[in-house]
């Protein structure tokens, strides 16, 4: 076997391989032999088809079959001669492919970058932390009923609360604008999801009444041509309706999978959830953090191209899932590779950064830990013990698993020798995502 390598650009290596004619000969023949023995053609007895009949009939595509295995086979024997580490599938051009001369093929392919870690004690991170009060729970609780909640319309002026069916028209500059007006739209008072000062506005007006509003867009609004405008909305209220509460009754708690309790057991069900679902999220948070700082420390590390399109690849397929509510109806391709790329970037640093600390600290998982996790995952659901069966049974699942486990891990050690500054929040705050791309990991 000859090799010859030639560094193209950066990362990405050009491997030029020579295989004797010999090899790939003694294959084919062996292959040959060995089919002869079996082989059935009409006119012929069992065995006993002559190998020139054989050759012209399958010669062809037992040697391309041989050619492509010997291929793999000898690429895989190159990088390790040669000491590569790919980072992903080559991109086989076959040079010269003839029976009977020597074979001669080109791979070109990524290698993995050295990767320096930096002094890891130059981590700081802000750790949250949250407990779930009494008055959290009745939130919840009055949530939950609102959910459930039946509207009745109401003679009085709108209450935070309230839902309230408007028509409005905006203009700026005297002008409409596309996205300012609507007829009979309903608005949640006190949500928050208007501008600074539209629902404010609506507070107090009851049905039949008009009201002119002066308001100014945020600077950070998600139009260009808005941010920062000022702006006049024109708002008739057409009703206003009011949430008329279920009461905490069987039928309700029965809502929510609890045939059978009390209020006081609802609330610490309810509890046990948030308890939960806190756990997580500040999990989520510090994780975040942790890898943001790291991506950071090492935003010059070089990146195989490979890595990035992996990681466009699946970001487009969860985006497309979320679009698509789980089917498999929307096509990810049709999404651009510009919308994922810098996000891609920073996990594929991250993603290089966890693996030389595992390397370099020698973190393993425990199947301890790992059952741990996976206990923990299956205790949300109705049946645990069949749903630790089911990731047992998958191997794409277990593997999915151990490397959450071993991520953790790392993270972990990580904060082990990190600046951690500790700070008091609210449940709320919480559990509603970092805004500041912590939350891209």
């Amino acid at each position: 076997m000859q090799v010859s390598i030639e560094t193209t650009s950066g990362l990405e290596r050009k491997m030029t391989l020579g295989i004797p004619a010999e090899r790939i000969d003694a294959e084919v023949n062996e292959r040959l032999n060995k089919a002869s023995k079996t082989v059935r053609l009409d006119g012929f007895r069992k065995g006993k088809v002559p190998m020139n009949v054989l050759k012209k009939r399958f010669g062809e595509s037992i040697r391309q079959e041989v050619v492509g295995e010997v291929l793999g086979r000898t690429f895989t024997e190159a990088v390790a001669q040669e000491k590569l580490k790919p980072a992903g599938r080559p991109e086989i051009e076959s040079v010269k492919n003839e029976p009977g001369q020597d074979l001669e093929f080109v791979a070109t392919f990524e290698v993995m970058p050295e990767v320096v870690l930096t002094d890891l004690t130059k981590v700081v991170v802000t750790k949250p932390l949250a407990k779930v009060t009494e008055e959290d729970v009745t939130a919840m609780i009055d949530a939950l009923r609102k959910q459930n909640a039946s509207w009745e319309e109401v003679n009085r002026p709108a209450v935070n609360g309230d839902e309230v069916n408007i028509d409005y028209n905006g203009l700026m500059d005297g002008e409409e604008f596309d996205g300012g007006s609507a007829k009979e739209f309903m608005l949640d008072l006190g949500a928050s999801k208007a501008i600074p000062g539209f629902e404010e506005g609506v507070v107090g007006m009851s049905a039949g009444e008009e009201k002119v509003l002066s308001l100014t867009f945020p600077d950070n609004y998600h139009a260009e041509e808005l941010k920062g405008k000022p702006v006049e909305f024109t708002i008739k209220v057409n009703a206003v309706t009011e949430a008329v509460m279920p009461p905490l009754d069987e039928a309700f708690f029965a809502l929510y999978g609890m045939e059978q309790g009390t209020e006081e057991r609802f609330r610490e069900v309810v509890r046990l959830n948030m308890e939960r679902d806190l756990k997580q999220a500040l999990k989520t948070k510090t994780t975040g953090r942790v890898m943001e700082q790291l991506c950071n420390l090492h935003n010059e590390q070089e990146i195989p191209e490979v890595l990035v399109a992996s990681e466009i690849t699946k970001m487009k397929k969860q985006m497309a899932d979320r679009m698509g509510g789980g089917s498999s109806n929307f096509d990810p391709e049709l999404l651009p590779d510009d919308l994922f790329i810098d996000q891609a970037k920073r996990r594929s640093i991250v993603s290089l950064i966890i693996n030389e600390i595992v390397n370099t600290e020698k973190i393993e998982t425990s199947p301890e830990k790992v059952r741990d996790r996976v206990e923990e995952m299956a205790s949300t659901y109705e049946k645990p013990e069949e749903v630790v069966k089911y990731y047992y049974s998958s191997q794409e699942l277990m593997k999915g698993v151990e490397s959450a486990v071993l991520q953790d891990q790392v993270i972990d050690h990580v904060l082990s020798v990190a600046t951690v500054n500790e700070e008091e929040v609210s449940y709320q705050k919480a559990i509603q995502p970092d805004q500041d791309g912590t939350a891209d990991f």
